[in-house]
């Protein structure tokens, strides 16, 4: 099934720290056998709203094809790390429509 995770780091972070972040999360994927892994950074933008303390970000989109399960697994990660503020996994509508149309 077909996902896509947004996150956003923290904006005090370095280039290479935020590097290490995406390439950690990417290395996640791949060991839980995810395919078709397309990361693109977003840049760092302004919050609607302060989180954290916190009133810009870097925002990561993530789009692969993985199983259920990996996304618990991934979204339990970024809870606990410091460096996410925040995270959202949705299924693309194509993916929604496609899964209906195979049933």
């Amino acid at each position: 099934m077909a996902y896509e995770t947004m996150y956003i780091i923290r904006p005090d972070l370095g280039d290479d720290q935020i590097d290490q972040i995406i390439g950690k999360y990417e290395t996640f994927l791949k060991e839980q056998d995810a395919t078709d892994i397309e990361i693109t950074l977003r840049g760092r933008r302004r919050l609607a709203y302060e989180i954290n303390n916190h009133r810009e970000g870097v925002y990561v989109q993530m789009n692969y094809s993985a199983q259920g399960t990996v996304i618990a697994a991934m979204e339990r990660a970024m809870r606990l790390s410091e460096d996410i503020i925040r995270y959202l996994t949705v299924k693309p509508e194509e993916a929604v429509e496609e899964a209906i149309a195979a049933e």
